[in-house]
């Protein structure tokens, strides 16, 4: 038997601090206007420091969608970027965990492990524990 569940309209939430002191920062419009170049600064300087990171060590990924989140709570091009950011990011995943290609990328990823050890031994086996800078008389090239 199901029980039928009246129900019961809640009263509206009241809004936060954060939200009270936003909707104040906006009436007033030279308020307004420094604090979205305020967010439009830190938001541009945390994606800059993810495109950066694609490039250099570091998590360039997580730098960009949180550049972007910080710049979507004000601007609606930023919301529309993140929006297609993950849904790219949904993509990818839904890619990476086809059982096919995570079958394919694990016998790659084992083949290229022996060849990398295998490569290690070679190199262990001709110039011992020296440095490939220090080998004075490289004779196994020529």
């Amino acid at each position: 038997m199901a029980i039928n569940e009246e129900k019961v309209a809640h009263p509206p939430e009241e809004p936060g601090l954060f939200h009270r002191f936003r909707d104040r920062v906006r009436r007033n419009p030279l308020l307004n206007t420094a604090w979205r170049a305020a967010v439009f600064t830190v938001g541009a300087a945390v994606l800059t420091g993810g495109l950066i990171m694609m490039v250099t060590p570091g998590p360039g990924l997580v730098g960009i969608v949180v550049g972007l989140a910080i710049l979507a709570t004000e601007f609606a091009w930023a919301q529309r970027a993140l929006h297609r950011a993950k849904t790219a990011a949904d993509r990818a995943k839904e890619k990476a965990l086809d059982p096919r290609k995570r079958r394919r990328n694990t016998v790659l990823g084992a083949l290229t492990t022996v060849l990398v050890a295998a490569a290690v031994a070679a190199y262990l086996g001709v110039y011992g524990l020296t440095l490939p800078w220090d080998i004075e008389d490289p004779t196994f090239w020529t």
